[in-house]
């Protein structure tokens, strides 16, 4: 295969996970969302090394994996705190934690 196949495959990742987020109101499947674009630009960062044949994009690709498992940690025990404050886990209740 070649390297255009990989990154038509990031760009059409990176473009679900984009719609996902824009309308989708349930706050877990944003954050899946969320978490498919950062893989697609894992894949392409990949592509990129294998590409120009060095590590840079490996090295990339692996801290982005490290800050994504670190916002999976946060951003769900902020979920975890709005469902528990509402029974909900929609994005448009997120805005009511003042109350």
């Amino acid at each position: 295969m070649s390297p255009d196949n990989y990154l038509y495959l990031a760009a059409l990742l990176f473009t679900i996970g984009a719609v996902g987020v824009l309308v989708r109101r349930n706050a877990i499947i944003v954050f899946m969302c969320v978490e498919l674009m950062l893989n697609a630009c894992n894949l392409a960062f990949v592509t990129f090394a294998r590409m120009h044949g060095n590590l840079d994009g490996q090295v990339f690709a692996f801290f982005t994996m490290v800050v994504a498992a670190a916002e999976v940690v946060v951003g769900l025990a902020i979920i975890m705190t709005i469902f528990r404050a509402r029974s909900s886990a929609s994005v448009d209740d997120a805005d009511l934690l003042r109350n």
